[in-house]
């Protein structure tokens, strides 16, 4: 009982006053419970318990006042050791999850969602499937268009829309409509949304990737990688095309699915109130988001805008400092963990809310997706952790995924193509994966849900 006390985050003025409370009821139920007994023994046993409820009480993992919003990990699961050693605890963990035989999600009805024997009458979802894709990538799109329509849209017909920052050719077109009838559209990004801010300084951004291509990071003079990364950051979900849907499901060109979907994911989403779907999630290349952390707390801690954090945010996550603490070194106090946004299925009125484009605003003023390379997997990672109830945010687990060189091969009965627990085509990459903090601290009682 006076671990869940605790456990609720009251003030700690409050907490004064109840623990006494507490003890002393504590303390009559033992004593009459316990009359036939060593009471001293159990005594001593109840007085350690009480001590450690008192520690953790004067531990939180965050403090939100206006002007001084911080966020610590708290090591909540005793893990010790080098990060090597805890490389091994997690691998342990995420491997023997990853073995658990699953099936489709139970905290739904998912009988009501399945395919439509008519897809003409089927009320579809507000949803679409986007994709932001060249002309000279037609072939590479069209794959993962055969395996996403041979594994889920064949049954549901969601219509698609492909995104480019020039003009799609009448031949990317008609190679596309060869691999699905599903309903199609084909937008150019508007040169103001797609171009870089005129504030942004060329010298200062010039020397600033210099620096970053001689820490080898990936993409640092890509300009076209920084603009799709503050696009997909804080853009897309504004298009007029885009306004008058909900929900998406992004699709990137060459990637496989590796299990039966048969369900409606969408309607998965909107029938439980969640927000954000995910497979995969890593840590990122630190010197590529040294500030973005910081950032963000100069922004919690302007004005009353530390009102924007759910008080059950995913904040171990983006914490933790064990396997890599270098990299949370680097990103001055972020884990870097970041959901794989190649895959997300989401709901585009959590972009379009206040907290998030207040954020992203900001995030946007300092010009660091050119004097950094910020990208748009730890954005929407980070303003999920922070301003979403975590339970908001679901990891499909039975969706089997491929993008080059990450794997989420789930044990189900209609997975083909990939090992079981496989994260890597390398298999050695076990230390950029993020999966075993999320299952401890963020993702709460996973058989609830498969």
């Amino acid at each position: 009982m006076l671990i869940s006390l605790v456990s609720f985050k009251l003030p700690r003025s409050v907490v004064r006053v109840l623990l006494p409370l507490v003890l002393l009821i504590a303390i009559t139920s033992l004593i009459v419970v316990h009359s036939g007994e060593d009471v001293r023994e159990n005594l001593s046993d109840f007085l350690k318990q009480l001590d450690a409820a008192k520690h953790f009480s004067s531990k939180v993992p965050y403090v939100l006042e206006k002007g001084n919003v911080k966020f610590t990990f708290l090591n909540l699961k005793g893990k010790k050791g080098s990060p090597e050693d805890i490389l091994k605890q997690n691998n342990a963990r995420y491997k023997e999850v990853m073995a658990q035989e699953i099936k489709e999600p139970k905290d739904f009805d998912i009988e009501s969602i399945r395919p439509p024997t008519d897809l003409d009458s089927y009320q579809h979802a507000n949803a679409t499937i986007i994709s932001l894709v060249r002309n000279n990538e037609a072939a590479k799109i069209g794959s993962a268009i055969k395996s996403f329509e041979s594994k889920f849209n064949s049954k549901f017909k969601y219509p698609y829309m492909f995104l480019n920052d020039e003009p799609f050719t009448e031949r990317f077109k008609e190679r596309i409509k060869k691999y699905t009838d599903a309903p199609m559209t084909f937008v150019q990004v508007p040169a103001e949304v797609w171009k870089k801010p005129d504030f942004v300084d060329e010298a200062r951004e010039n020397e600033a990737m210099d620096r970053l291509e001689k820490l080898n990071v990936a993409y640092a003079k890509k300009a076209s990688y920084h603009h799709m990364c503050r696009f997909y950051s804080g853009k897309f979900y504004n298009l007029p095309e885009l306004q008058k849907y909900k929900y998406y499901w992004r699709l990137e060109p060459s990637v496989k699915f590796f299990t039966d979907v048969n369900y409606d994911v969408f309607k998965y989403l909107e029938g439980t109130g969640k927000i954000y779907g995910f497979t995969i999630n890593l840590y990122d290349i630190d010197e590529s988001i040294e500030t973005l952390f910081p950032e963000t707390l100069a922004f919690l801690n302007q004005d009353d805008n530390y009102k924007y954090v759910s008080e059950n945010g995913a904040f171990q996550w983006i914490t933790e400092n064990q396997q890599n603490p270098k990299k949370a070194r680097v990103a001055n106090g972020y884990s870097t963990c970041h959901f794989w946004s190649n895959f997300e299925i989401a709901d585009m009125d959590f972009y379009r809310g206040e907290a998030y484009t207040n954020w992203f605003n900001y995030l946007d003023s300092t010009g660091k997706f050119f004097y950094e390379r910020w990208g748009d997997a730890p954005v929407h990672s980070l303003g999920l952790a922070l301003f979403a109830d975590r339970r908001k945010i679901h990891w499909f687990r039975d969706i089997g995924y491929h993008h080059t060189p990450y794997v989420h091969c789930p044990n189900t009965p209609t997975t083909r193509g990939c090992t079981v627990g496989e994260f890597s085509d390398h298999n050695s990459d076990y230390d950029q994966n993020c999966m075993a903090t999320w299952i401890d601290y963020e993702a709460g009682d996973l058989s609830s849900v498969y």
